[in-house]
């Protein structure tokens, strides 16, 4: 509502916040999306009439006030109502579905605020900073029960099975979380895949220790004896424990390295005076067009910093073949070859180079509202670029330089 204040001198002025306009905003769009798709779901269904031709589908008023949570708070909403007298048919409305109290958006923050070190009691003051003084829907026994589902959602999807999957990409990367009542930080062992058809999936998320390659390795068999085949590739930091595992479980499974791990650890390596000519270089590396351009500029790289700094070089060069396999891969994927992007930008608030001053109350806690915020983020995830090509690589159709090699040869002839 829009609060007038009259002055001394009688001259209104409205005094409105920008939450305000933005829950007018939104129960306006709301109320435009329902009357929109009632009238067109009246009018499609206007020929089917009754014995005295009469209308059988029809608007009959608004349904009570209800509440709902959204983005921009909490807003009143009256939904159009309709009569539908088909047999055996009633009207659901997509937009506003029949017990609907708050939006996504708005569970998806919830797994994110606990992740970042939020108790339990404290989620009253955050949720009404983000969505206004009226969101009492999220009381700490709403979280309490969401907690328990989101627990059970887990165990489902870590007993799934997986024999209709076919995952030809995998990123795998250790994500490191402060657990508030014990010593020891939580380790989760993450693994995201691409399937056939170009779409990136969450496939699993466990508690291990400290990258061990026992802990790996417990994942990755786990994740055969649910017969999951193996993946064409895998993209991982220099861990040697997720390696290791990797040659025990799938050892056709080609490897590559993550360059933005690499880069960070050959930089790390150098005084800061050098840092900046030294990641141009490492990215002339990283974004070379073809094996022969790889090779001259890591051989530059090496001649440049050998002499002074051998711990550099030899951090880059110890993975050399590594770093250069996306080259036997479609050039349209090699900007998801090279890096373990997925997990990093999902994690990016609660990676262990972030410093956390809180976190979750348990391991097991932690653990799942990882899988939430994993979850959530994936919903958002977009295919890979031409994600078509993603079929021919799990055929075993061979590419040199990013090109498909029978293409190469038609182009040489």
């Amino acid at each position: 509502m829009f609060k007038v204040t009259t002055w001394k001198k009688e001259t209104p002025e409205v005094q409105v916040s920008l939450d305000d306009l933005a829950r007018c905003g939104a129960r306006r769009m709301i109320v435009e999306a329902l009357e929109a798709e009632t009238d067109e779901y009246v009018q499609r269904l206007k020929e089917y009439r009754d014995a005295k031709d009469r209308a059988l589908v029809t608007r009959n008023g608004y349904g009570r006030p209800r509440k709902v949570l959204v983005g921009s708070g909490e807003v009143v909403i009256e939904a159009p109502r309709v009569v539908d007298g088909r047999e055996g048919k009633r009207f659901r409305s997509v937009v506003l579905p029949p017990y609907l109290r708050k939006s996504a958006n708005v569970t998806e923050v919830l797994p994110l605020l606990y992740l970042k070190g939020l108790s339990t009691g404290a989620f009253g003051e955050a949720l009404s900073a983000l969505f206004g003084d009226e969101a009492k829907g999220l009381s700490a026994t709403t979280i309490t029960r969401l907690k328990k589902v989101w627990e059970a959602e887990y165990e489902a999807f870590r007993r799934r099975d997986l024999s209709q999957k076919d995952y030809v990409y995998l990123w795998a990367d250790g994500v490191h979380l402060s657990i508030r009542l014990e010593e020891e930080n939580l380790c989760l062992l993450v693994i995201v895949g691409v399937t056939r058809e170009g779409d990136k999936e969450v496939v699993a998320i466990e508690d291990g220790y400290r990258e061990s390659t026992e802990s790996w390795a417990s994942v990755l068999r786990d994740l055969k004896r649910r017969r999951m085949k193996a993946p064409v590739l895998a993209v991982g930091d220099g861990a040697l424990g997720f390696w290791a595992a990797v040659r025990n479980v799938w050892p056709q499974t080609k490897e590559s390295r993550c360059w933005v791990h690499k880069i960070a650890n050959v930089l790390d390596k150098l005084p800061k005076r050098l840092q900046p000519q030294a990641k141009r270089l490492l990215h002339e590396i990283m974004n070379a067009p073809d094996r022969e351009t790889f090779s001259k500029e890591t051989n530059r790289f090496e001649a440049e910093y050998q002499a002074k700094y051998p711990k550099a070089t030899e951090c880059l060069l110890k993975d050399r073949k590594a770093l250069a396999v996306h080259f036997d891969f479609p050039a349209a994927h090699w900007k998801h070859l090279r890096t373990t992007n997925p997990i990093e930008s999902a994690f990016a608030t609660v990676k262990l180079r972030t410093r956390v001053t809180k976190g979750a109350g348990s391991r097991t806690a932690g653990l799942m509202m990882a899988f939430k915020l994993l979850e959530s983020a994936q919903k958002r995830w977009s295919k890979v670029h031409a994600p078509e090509l993603v079929a021919l690589v799990r055929d075993g159709i061979r590419f040199i330089d990013g090109v498909q090699f029978q293409e190469q040869e038609r182009i040489a002839a």
